[in-house]
């Protein structure tokens, strides 16, 4: 794991699986992305290269991992670059983390590359450090799965002088890269959410047994900013390893209820336990729920209220600060750019 393109990840795949191979492992390249960079080419020699699989799309030909000629290789362990990555419609299936998930499933053993801003549960913290949407995400839980995470680190500094040098993209790419994700200040912030998400493993990996007594409830509405709070509360529970709920109200209203589907599915993806309940008192629903399922922790986001809807009697945040007492109650206003 890194912080940006060119600190050195697939560098560091590589010379794992030259390692492993010294062992007497049978080693196989998956998929390889070598962005022009001859020391990281180097690297491949003495390796084999599983073929990339061809498909035609819309005209224009691509090249994907190729699962099936894998699985049909069988290697002890599999070396796969850029996790995060979205396949062309016509693969196998959509994410290449997907594929890395079938090759576990098969007994290999896989070493895989991948950016901290990829990481489902930080995508909106991303956005606004870097004003940029990072569209391709690997759910947290995948990553989890890893048997060993190590954080390949490089300061900023370094590398922009890597680009500027033209050791990471050609010098006109580079040139718009510098203008653009990769100012320092950027760098410099996401360096830091990597170092902090490799510390926050290291300690996860080091805590024996007890559950957590804490636990937590989102109340999922049909907002946009919906995806947001449920990120920000799964991260909060991930650090305390406790667990977590996703819960909605059943609406009469098709759109409405489409869109809550959609957010319970987001909340599923982050392997969030869902419930739709039925009530005709939203904030009595919701209270009672939480008093069932020992809830310490509920997360709402800061609705736009009309001015009928502020008084305390119609005010859903008021009611449910008056009938659950006894848990905490964290409301997340929407951040805009």
């Amino acid at each position: 794991m890194g912080y940006a393109a060119g600190v050195g990840k697939t560098y560091r795949m590589l010379e794992e699986g030259l390692e492993l191979k010294a062992k007497g492992a049978d080693v196989v390249i998956g998929y390889f992305e070598p962005h022009g960079r001859k020391d990281t080419i180097a690297k491949t020699v003495g390796l084999e290269i599983v073929p990339r699989r061809r498909i035609d799309y819309r005209g224009t030909h691509f090249e994907e991992m190729d699962t099936e000629a894998i699985l049909a290789r069988r290697p002890q362990v599999c070396l796969v670059d850029e996790l995060a990555h979205t396949n062309i419609p016509g693969s196998g299936r959509a994410k290449r983390w997907e594929d890395v998930l079938v090759l576990l499933d098969a007994g290999l053993d896989v070493v895989t590359t991948m950016n901290v801003q990829h990481l489902e549960s930080i995508n909106e913290q991303v956005r606004q450090i870097t004003g940029i949407q990072v569209r391709e995400t690997v759910p947290d839980w995948v990553v989890q799965q890893a048997g060993e995470i190590v954080m390949v680190d490089l300061t900023p500094a370094a590398l922009i002088h890597r680009l500027e040098r033209g050791a990471v993209y050609a010098p006109e790419k580079a040139s718009r890269a510098l203008a653009g994700f990769f100012k320092e200040s950027n760098l410099v912030a996401l360096r830091e959410l990597a170092l902090r998400q490799a510390a926050h493993q290291v300690d996860v990996r080091e805590t024996h047994g007890g559950a957590a007594p804490e636990r937590f409830l989102v109340y999922v509405t049909d907002q946009p900013s919906t995806a947001n709070l449920i990120r920000r509360a799964w991260r909060v529970a991930d650090y305390l390893q406790a667990a977590c709920f996703a819960v909605c109200i059943r609406t009469e209203s098709k759109p409405r209820m489409a869109a809550l589907e959609k957010h319970l599915n987001f909340a599923r993806d982050l392997h969030i336990e869902t419930r739709v309940l039925d009530g005709d008192d939203p904030a009595e629903t919701l209270v009672q729920f939480a008093r069932l399922q020992g809830v310490t922790h509920i997360f709402m986001a800061r609705p736009r209220y009309t001015l009928w809807q502020r008084l305390p009697s119609r005010n859903l945040i008021h009611r449910v600060v008056r009938l659950a007492k006894d848990m905490r109650l964290t409301i997340v206003a929407e951040r805009r750019p």
